[in-house]
């Protein structure tokens, strides 16, 4: 389910003359422990070159915008290059999450400083 969600993100994305750089990608059982820190790496190191960040926070565990804490790591990362290195990384955030969210109170910060925006 998550892979054709992506997929069909990428496609959007795409359609619309976007160049899709990075997204997760999976990780077999097998090889987690090995594979975990360079796919990780590679991302980060494209997150920290991106002109434009999607963060595909669909429903997740009965939450409206689910935002797990690798999400949240990658969002944080990216506002911090935009502050620390003036970067101008866009970040669009498909939806607001709802209160329960772990990280609810961030994004609503983040939202409301400009530091991300909203999927229109």
């Amino acid at each position: 389910m998550l892979q054709e969600r992506i997929n069909y993100w990428r496609s959007f994305w795409e359609d619309k003359g976007f160049e899709i750089t990075a997204y997760p990608a999976p990780i077999t059982t097998e090889k987690m422990l090995e594979e975990y820190p360079n796919v990780h790496k590679n991302f980060f190191s494209q997150l920290e070159n991106a002109d434009v960040v999607f963060v595909m926070n669909e429903n997740k565990n009965n939450l409206v915008g689910y935002v797990g804490a690798e999400t949240f790591s990658e969002m944080a990362f990216v506002v911090a290059q935009n502050l620390l290195h003036d970067k101008k990384i866009k970040i669009i955030l498909l939806q607001i999450p709802a209160p329960q969210v772990q990280a609810y109170n961030e994004i609503s910060l983040w939202l409301k400083l400009g530091w991300i925006t909203l999927f229109k």
